[in-house]
C-alpha cells in the first residue's frame, strides 16, 4: 500500500532537506528521498569540505608569516592525508546533523532512488525493492554535477574533478587547474599554498569571469604574486595522458602550444542531475541540462517544483535553501515573495576571498544606468594592516538618480562575511544616504564600507 504525503522532496541537499524541515514545521507531513547521502553535494562535496581545506591552506600560509607577527615558527610542514582526515570528519559530522533535525521535525527519510510516476506520484527504488508513495506536491532537489568535456574526462589519477581533488591521491607538483570560476580558482588557491606549481587555463577574458571586472584584475595580480601562471582567452584542446604526465594541448591567440602536468584539475561547469527523474514523461521542460521553473519554482506541471541547482542559476546553496523555504511556504498556502537572484551574494573562498552582490559597473553601464562608483582599499584601514592583511578593496556602485545601491564587490581578508551587509541594504531598499548615515564599529574591517559609500560622493575620509 503506498504511503501518502503532502509534500514529497526529492533530493536531500541544502535546498531539498531545507525545504522538507520547513514543510514539517508548517505542518505538512513530508518525505524526503535521497539516493547517496543526507546533505548532498555541498555538505559532503562541495562547500564544507572544501572551506575545512582551504582553512588548513590558510593557517599554513600564515605559519610561514610567523616572523612579521614577532612570532617564531620552525619545521614548518602539513600532512595531505591528516588535512583530507580533518575535511572528511567536518563534512560527515553536519551530514549526519541533517538526519537529526529529519527526526526532530519528524520528516520521513527515504533512502532510494526517485522517479515521478504521474500526477501526484512518486516511484522509490531501494535496497529493498521498488514502491510507491503519493503527495500532493513534489519538489525536485536533486542538484547537479560537475560538467565533462570530451578529451577531458577526470580519470581520478591524472585528471580529477571536485570529488578527486577532496581526496587527492597524490600532492601535485605541477597542476592544471580548468576553469577559474569559484570551484577552479578554490582548488588552486588550495593546492598553490601547499606547494604546487599552479597554472590556472580560462577560456573567457579574464579569470573570475562572472566577478567585476576590477575586482578580478586585482585578484588576478594577487594570485600571479603567489606564485600561479594564468591563462586568459585560452582553452585544453586535449589531454594525452602517459604514466606519470598529462600533456595538455592549450590554445591561445591562434596557436597551440603543449605543456606537462602531473595532475589536471578539471572545473568546467556544472550539469543538473535531471536522468532517470521521468522529468519527459511528466512534460516537464528541461532546458541545457536545467528544468525551467518560473519565478517561484514551478515546472509548469501542477504540483511539481524545482529547486536549487537543478533549476539553474545562480548555482549557490544558500540559493537553494531560500527556494527551498519559499516552496514549501507556497505548499502550505503561503504568500512568499519570489527570490531575487540579484540579491543573492556570491562568495568565492580563495586567497584573497572575493565577494560580491548586485551589478557590475560594466552591466550597470551596459543597461543605460547613470552611476556613481565608490572604492576604498584594504591599505587605508586600520584593523586590515593590523592584522597583515593590506591587500584588498571595496567597490560600491550607486544609482546616481535615486541612491540606490545597485552593487558591491569586494577582494581581500573575510570579505564573505562582509558582503551580508550589503546583501541586506539591497533587501532593504537602502539608498547612499541610509548607508552613510549609519555608524560602523571601529576598528574593524567593516568601516570600508562606509568608506566605500563615502567615495562614491566625493566624501571618503581616509583616502
Amino acid at each position: 500500500m503506498a504511503q501518502n504525503f503532502d509534500m514529497v522532496v526529492i533530493g536531500a541537499g541544502p535546498g531539498g532537506y531545507v525545504a522538507a524541515i520547513r514543510g514539517a514545521q508548517l505542518g505538512l507531513k513530508v518525505a524526503c528521498i535521497e539516493r547517496e547521502h543526507l546533505g548532498g553535494i555541498c555538505l559532503n562535496w562541495g562547500c564544507i569540505p572544501t572551506k575545512a581545506m582551504l582553512r588548513s591552506a590558510e593557517v599554513y600560509h600564515l605559519m610561514h608569516r610567523a616572523k612579521e607577527f614577532g612570532l617564531k615558527a620552525d619545521g614548518i610542514g602539513y600532512d595531505l592525508d591528516a588535512v583530507v582526515k580533518r575535511s572528511r570528519g567536518v563534512a560527515k559530522q553536519l551530514s549526519g546533523g541533517i538526519g537529526h533535525l529529519f527526526k526532530k521535525n519528524k520528516v520521513t527519510t527515504i533512502m532510494g532512488a526517485a522517479k515521478l510516476a504521474g500526477k501526484g506520484r512518486v516511484t522509490v527504488t531501494t535496497d529493498k525493492g521498488t514502491e510507491e508513495i503519493t503527495a500532493k506536491a513534489i519538489v525536485l532537489a536533486t542538484g547537479a554535477r560537475a560538467r565533462e568535456l570530451p578529451g577531458l574526462e577526470p580519470d581520478g589519477k591524472l585528471v580529477w574533478n571536485y570529488k578527486h581533488a577532496l581526496v587527492p591521491p597524490h600532492m601535485p607538483k605541477k597542476l592544471l587547474v580548468i576553469g577559474s570560476g569559484a570551484i577552479g580558482i578554490e582548488f588552486a588557491s588550495f593546492f598553490n599554498t601547499l606547494g604546487a606549481d599552479t597554472t590556472v587555463v580560462e577560456v573567457m577574458d579574464r579569470v573570475l569571469p562572472v566577478e567585476d571586472a576590477e575586482i578580478a584584475a586585482f585578484a588576478k595580480k594577487q594570485f600571479v604574486k603567489q606564485g600561479m601562471t594564468i591563462l586568459e582567452k585560452a582553452s585544453v584542446k586535449k589531454l594525452d595522458r602517459k604514466g606519470d604526465t598529462v600533456t595538455a594541448h592549450i590554445e591561445s591567440g591562434g596557436k597551440t602550444e603543449t605543456r606537462d602536468f602531473d595532475t589536471v584539475i578539471s572545473a568546467v561547469g556544472i550539469v543538473g542531475n535531471t536522468e532517470g527523474l521521468g522529468l519527459e514523461e511528466a512534460g516537464i521542460k528541461v532546458d541545457r541540462a536545467h528544468v525551467v521553473t518560473d519565478s517561484y519554482c514551478r515546472t509548469g506541471v501542477e504540483g511539481v517544483y524545482a529547486i536549487g541547482d537543478l533549476a539553474g542559476a545562480p548555482w549557490l546553496a544558500h540559493k537553494a535553501s531560500h527556494e527551498g523555504v519559499m516552496v514549501a511556504e507556497l505548499i502550505a498556502g503561503g504568500h512568499p515573495h519570489a527570490v531575487d537572484p540579484g540579491s543573492i551574494a556570491g562568495c568565492t573562498y580563495c586567497h584573497p576571498q572575493i565577494a560580491s552582490v548586485g551589478l557590475t559597473e560594466a552591466k550597470a553601464k551596459e543597461m543605460g544606468l547613470e552611476i556613481k562608483v565608490g572604492r576604498f582599499p584594504f591599505m587605508g584601514n586600520g584593523k586590515a594592516i593590523a592584522l597583515g592583511e593590506p591587500e584588498g578593496m571595496i567597490k560600491t556602485i550607486f544609482d546616481a538618480k535615486t541612491g540606490e545601491l545597485l552593487g558591491a564587490h569586494m577582494v581581500g581578508a573575510e570579505v564573505t562575511e562582509l558582503i551580508q551587509g550589503y546583501v541586506i541594504g539591497r533587501k532593504l531598499e537602502t539608498t547612499e544616504a541610509d548607508l552613510m548615515e549609519t555608524v560602523f564599529p571601529h576598528p574593524t574591517l567593516s568601516e570600508m564600507m562606509h568608506e566605500s559609500v563615502l567615495d562614491a560622493y566625493g566624501r571618503a575620509i581616509h583616502f
